[in-house]
């Protein structure tokens, strides 16, 4: 085998490459900060760790006393980590659009911070002990998976940065499938920090490796939906399918990993995110109809009612979601208040719009009545007792009367959106947030001032609840991972359908022979690699040590494991009356496959759990301590992590059988229906 050519290698490079991470930009400086918090809350939960272990051996009571008070002290430490985490979690203006807009501001998802992870000795034994291969060849294979993820810890924030993820998911498929048998780990250790509380979380498991460059698609697509200039069509239109986007793959991730043991990639958690990302694509929705102007039409102001009382209704049902335990406990103060102020600000716009409808448009003879009374009614689910539709709009008064009753239940919203703005720190600091609540209201104040006020009797007339309806209903996209086309780093390993982590080779062994009366002695069938069959016993290539079912991995020196059946026979052809010389592998028996603990698993199989370990390499734990069933906030436990050393010979040849190999690619894993390991 041959070194891949340098340009190609620099070509890679070039292609893939993330954001300068020491750059001074707004969003470096804020990954920056949560990278700093992290490694705080890592000390304060190790403090955490080990002085409840001293609480539990101890019986000193003096001991137990200090200990205690040890202990509040951490708890309070980690309280004010986890709230500055939460304030970087709500700095959403460094990921806003920087053209000057009076929006409310949407709200993105941080990227998962992460160790480097050096996968070189690991795969390089890999290599040498189960292909039987000089791992030194493969040195530049393994600079370019250690390079693209090195890059996707920093992705640009574009659709650039979102196929390099995802590109480095598919790449994992084809690395679990080459190098992490079933049966056993690789000793390559992964750490990932939860997005909400910094607490890390680390694994001898692919699964979350994978697991979190999904989160982190999701996460970086909606930092490119608020970065969309929504004072445009085309902003607004991107905007949208970013939101979609990042709720697709968040909800994939739900189905697909449905359990890990990282507090933002739980099912409850997940769930609750993506209902925030529809909720937002369905805001940029309203956004994007009302950008032309609202034009005070009878019929144009029916629809934006409508519209806009979804918008209120979808953040209604995130605020819910949001105060549900264990939700409640982990997720930002802030986004939930952000919630419960956008869902009383839209439905006091929606009541605005039908006060408008109300009182500034009187039944004309040249209108359609049926028309306007079909429209009207369909805003509502009931009618206050005493009034119809259709007296409402030939009675100037009762008309009145209804509309003043909306403007007084906007107002109320309008204050009570204000008053809870007020009450959330962070959210009060956001002047644009501030004014544009501040101006929605004063434009109800002013609307309320300029009616009548001779109704004094009839104005406790109550407004009824506006029906929710939308033309533009935002859903979910799948993400589309094959569109990003992606080749196998260690394509020269041969075809993953037979070359994987699952399979036991023997080391490859040469058979010398010669054609007798131009007949090879055996049969070949199959392709990349061939296989032979109907093997005769007594032929030269038998006697030599070939065996039925071998596969052929080279002729003449030249590799042939991605070769076809015609183009292996010229080879052999090509060689005339003069000895052929071919390198075969026999498959090993192997025992059934056993899933190893994991913190992952898919729909359709055994569920299996696995403590989350904060220890570094030379921490231990008792082995004969049983680990509690489930683990209380920021209460975690220990592992041994020792490597063991790698004893690296090459297997001997044995006898193999032959059996029918399944094929496998990178995208066995992206259906729900298989097994993830």
């Amino acid at each position: 085998m041959t070194h891949r050519m340098e340009g190609e290698r620099e070509d890679f490079q070039h292609e893939r490459k993330g954001c300068n991470p020491l750059a001074e930009t707004g969003r470096s400086k804020l990954q920056n900060q949560r990278a700093v918090l992290n490694q705080q809350i890592l000390k304060a939960v190790r403090l955490r760790a080990g002085a409840e272990n001293l609480l539990r051996a101890t019986n000193n009571n003096k001991v137990r006393e200090q200990v205690l008070l040890e202990l509040s002290f951490v708890n309070s430490d980690l309280q004010i980590l986890k709230e500055e985490l939460e304030g970087l979690n709500i700095s959403v203006e460094v990921y806003q659009n920087t053209e000057e807009t009076f929006s409310i501001p949407l709200v993105p998802l941080g990227l998962k911070e992460t160790k480097e992870v050096d996968f070189t000795v690991p795969l390089k034994d890999f290599i040498l002990e189960h292909y039987s291969e000089d791992s030194s060849e493969y040195e530049d294979e393994i600079a370019d998976l250690m390079d693209l993820r090195q890059a996707c810890r920093t992705p640009s924030r574009d659709e650039a940065g979102t196929e390099m993820l995802i590109s480095y998911f598919l790449q994992l498929g084809y690395v679990e499938n080459r190098f992490f048998p079933p049966t056993r780990h690789m000793g390559i250790l992964f750490t990932w920090y939860d997005s909400f509380t910094g607490v890390p979380v680390c694994q001898q498991n692919l699964l979350l490796e994978k697991a979190s460059i999904l989160f982190n698609i999701g996460a970086l697509y909606t930092q490119i939906g608020t970065r969309c200039n929504r004072q445009t069509k085309t902003g607004l239109e991107n905007a949208v399918d970013a939101f979609q986007r990042a709720a697709g793959v968040l909800s994939y991730l739900k189905e697909t990993f449905t359990h890990t043991p990282s507090y933002d990639m739980s099912p409850a958690m997940l769930n609750v995110l993506v209902k925030m990302m529809l909720a937002q694509a369905q805001e940029c929705v309203f956004e994007q109809i009302s950008l032309p102007g609202i034009r005070n039409e009878f019929f144009t102001l029916v629809k934006m009612t409508q519209e806009v009382a979804k918008v209120g209704e979808v953040y209604m049902l995130v605020n819910t979601a949001m105060n549900q335990e264990p939700v409640k406990e982990n997720i930002p103060y802030s986004w939930s208040k952000l919630a419960q102020i956008k869902s009383d600000h839209y439905k006091a716009l929606a009541h605005y719009f039908i006060a408008t409808i109300l009182c500034d448009h009187e039944l004309q003879s040249s209108d359609d009545e049926d028309q306007q009374e079909k429209a009207l009614s369909q805003l509502y689910d009931y009618m206050p007792e005493g009034l119809m539709v259709l007296t409402i709009l030939k009675d100037k008064v009762q008309r009145k009367q209804l509309g003043k009753a909306h403007l007084r239940k906007a107002i109320v919203y309008h204050e009570e959106a204000l008053r809870v703005c007020g009450l959330c720190k962070k959210l009060r600091n956001i002047d644009v947030l501030q004014e544009v609540l501040t101006a929605a209201h004063k434009r109800s104040l002013l609307k309320y001032a300029q009616q009548d006020k001779e109704d004094d009797f009839l104005s406790l007339i109550q407004a009824p609840d506006i029906l929710p309806k939308t033309e533009h209903k935002v859903e979910t996209v799948a993400p589309q991972f094959s569109k990003v086309k992606v080749k196998d780093f260690f394509h020269r390993l041969g075809p993953l359908s037979v070359f994987s982590a699952k399979q036991r080779w023997t080391a490859p062994r040469t058979i010398r022979f010669r054609c007798e009366a131009g007949e090879l002695g055996f049969s070949l069938k199959g392709g990349s690699p061939v296989q032979t069959y109907c093997l005769d016993p007594v032929c030269s290539a038998a006697l030599m040590g070939l065996k039925e079912g071998d596969y052929i991995v080279s002729v003449g020196g030249v590799d042939c494991k991605w070769l076809g059946l015609n183009e292996v026979l010229e080879k052999i052809k090509s060689m005339g009356e003069q000895p052929i010389e071919i390198e075969v592998i026999s498959c090993q028996d192997t025992t059934a496959s056993m899933h190893s603990k994991s913190a992952t698993y898919s729909v359709g199989m055994q569920k299996t759990y696995s403590l989350i370990c904060l220890a570094m390499e030379e921490d231990k734990i008792d082995q004969t301590k049983k680990a509690p069933p489930k683990l209380p906030f920021l209460s975690w436990g220990t592992k041994n992590r020792q490597k063991a050393a790698s004893t690296l010979c090459l297997p001997s040849a044995v006898d193999g059988s032959s059996q029918i190999k399944k094929k496998l690619s990178p995208f066995t894993l992206l259906n729900t229906e298989s097994s993830l390991y």
